[in-house]
């Protein structure tokens, strides 16, 4: 029997400050090195995806997030250049004295809603910020 392509589960967190700032990464790896993107990743096997978002976003920015609600889910399969990945994505929110960088990001930052508007954003990140009423 033939093995079929399925595609992989991802998470994006849209992490809101205090102040009202948006938490981005900046991409250490491809694609869209050197890009800012959402905190997320691959949703683990056995994991929720509410649990996943959690991980994805301590492990990326040091922060703990609490979800606040369900921004969407984005299934484009041509939304990330290494194959159909589906992303369910968060808006979340956290506090900025926990903020590091570590695993996939080379730098962590903080931007107000109209810096947003100006940076690259990677993968269909841009259409995460406006479906959530940030941008």
């Amino acid at each position: 029997m033939s093995e079929r392509k399925r595609p992989v589960l991802t998470v994006d967190a849209i992490i809101r400050l205090e102040d009202g700032r948006i938490v981005l990464i900046k991409r250490k790896n491809p694609p869209f090195e050197g890009w800012w993107a959402l905190p997320g990743g691959i949703v683990e096997y056995g994991e929720r995806v509410e649990d996943a978002v959690k991980r994805e976003a301590w492990e990326e920015t040091g922060i703990d997030i609490k979800i606040e609600k369900l921004v969407g889910i984005y299934s484009d399969p041509n939304r990330d250049p290494r194959g159909h990945f589906i992303s369910i994505c968060y808006l979340c929110s956290g506090r900025s004295e926990q903020m590091r960088a570590a695993t996939d990001a080379a730098e962590v930052a903080a931007f107000h809603p109209d810096e947003i508007k100006k940076l690259k954003l990677a993968f269909d990140h841009r259409k995460m910020l406006k479906d959530a009423g940030i941008i």
